[in-house]
């Protein structure tokens, strides 16, 4: 690969312009708003069901919302789908098949298109799972958080590990691809009790560990009356010790929290940390669409009720912005900064419409200070880079 000395970026396109020379690849995010209860600690548009489940009402609600964002991904195609939530598992594989089915009737799904369905151990049964298989969904995501029933309880969660290990079963057997969702740092957590957690994940023999620290959101129980979580400096323990314990495993870190083994990362993913586009339908659900002279941010309404009404009454569903071209380093280094091996310096030109010499100055003071490393095209965090995420995405604040 030829290598572009930082010195020589080109510093010719005018202030304030934008101008992409290629679109990035384009994902859908699909949102699932209801849950069997809130947890505690969650901070996503997720609401407790109660009287029901509007199934129809809602599959239909979203593929009108899709039909209405037609025209701005018109001929681009969809490179892969992410059921999230709240718990999209609540659904019935008819309803998941009645979606797909309609996506598929609306837009170019590329035939080997990663399809996650994010489901709970509480909501398994082998039948709705078989279901969700012969619809087209060909990767699960299952959110088990721990495998200790006191901190299961401590979190509000509606599975003990029975279950948690039951539905995993369940979900070996009609897929071979599959992620578990960890938490550590929980309330009084010890190390060998977060590595336990772990331990027990690995011999499920998942393809793919998502390891999260648990932390007090704002507009959270949890915030509002926070639990004895441990310290700093255990939470870093327990952190390096994740990482170390998976690494011998043979999994991949290959982003802040996400491990992986070969050949298993997660495609939707890793579009959205590489400053791809996405398209959200679903209520309160986000979206980032590129033009070649703009790129656009949706918002849809929030409030499952007001999402469904607002479908049914034929008003757009949707509130949408232009994205400043101040902004644009800030978001692309937010989400590429997140993968620990880097990215090519010529992604943020081609994402972002602008030239490299915008953050030169930025990057070469976080070379100076130990935070990046540059290895020809390549740009990544160091370990203290990772280690002080924050510190280092506020200097490419504008």
């Amino acid at each position: 690969m030829h290598t572009i000395p930082l010195s020589s970026i080109r510093r010719s396109q005018p202030a304030g312009s934008l101008q992409l020379t290629a679109l990035p690849p384009l994902a859908l995010y699909i949102h699932f708003p209801w849950c069997v209860k809130k947890c505690p600690y969650c901070d996503f548009n997720s609401h407790a069901q109660k009287d029901g489940l509007p199934e129809s009402e809602y599959i239909d609600a979203l593929l009108l919302d899709l039909e209405s964002c037609l025209p701005l991904i018109w001929g681009r195609p969809v490179v892969s789908i992410f059921m999230g939530g709240g718990t999209p598992s609540l659904f019935s594989a008819s309803a998941i098949n009645t979606l797909l089915e309609g996506i598929r009737a609306r837009v170019k799904l590329l035939p080997d298109a990663e399809i996650t369905l994010e489901a709970n151990p509480g909501t398994f049964e082998a039948e709705k799972f078989a279901g969700y298989r012969a619809a087209g969904v060909n990767r699960l995501s299952i959110g088990i958080q721990s495998f200790d029933d006191t901190k299961l309880k401590a979190l509000g969660r509606i599975h003990g590990r029975e279950e948690a290990l039951a539905a995993i079963a369940i979900a070996k057997q009609h897929f071979d691809n599959f992620n578990l969702d960890i938490m550590y740092a929980l309330p009084e957590q010890t190390l060998d009790e977060a590595l336990a957690d772990i331990d027990t994940a690995l011999a499920c023999g998942p393809t793919h560990l998502s390891a999260y620290h648990l932390t007090l959101e704002p507009n959270t129980l949890f915030h509002r009356y926070p639990p004895a979580l441990p310290d700093d400096d255990l939470a870093a323990d327990m952190q390096d010790a994740i990482e170390a314990r998976l690494a011998a495993a043979g999994f991949e870190h290959y982003e802040t929290s996400a491990f992986a083994r070969p050949g298993r990362r997660a495609f939707h993913n890793l579009n959205y940390w590489t400053f791809g586009d996405y398209l959200g339908i679903g209520a309160g659900a986000h979206a980032k669409i590129s033009f070649p002279d703009r790129i656009v941010r949706q918002l849809r309404y929030k409030q499952p009720g007001e999402y469904l009404a607002q479908s049914q009454s034929g008003s757009t569903l949707h509130n949408e912005e232009v994205v400043g071209i101040e902004h644009l380093p800030f978001e692309f280094m937010l989400n590429a900064l997140r993968l620990t091996g880097g990215f090519d310096l010529a992604i943020f030109e081609e994402r972002t419409g602008q030239p490299l010499a915008s953050v030169l100055p930025e990057i070469e003071r976080g070379i100076r200070d130990g935070l990046l490393e540059r290895n020809g095209n390549w740009l990544a965090p160091t370990p203290t880079g990772r280690r002080f995420l924050n510190t280092l995405l506020e200097r490419f604040l504008k």
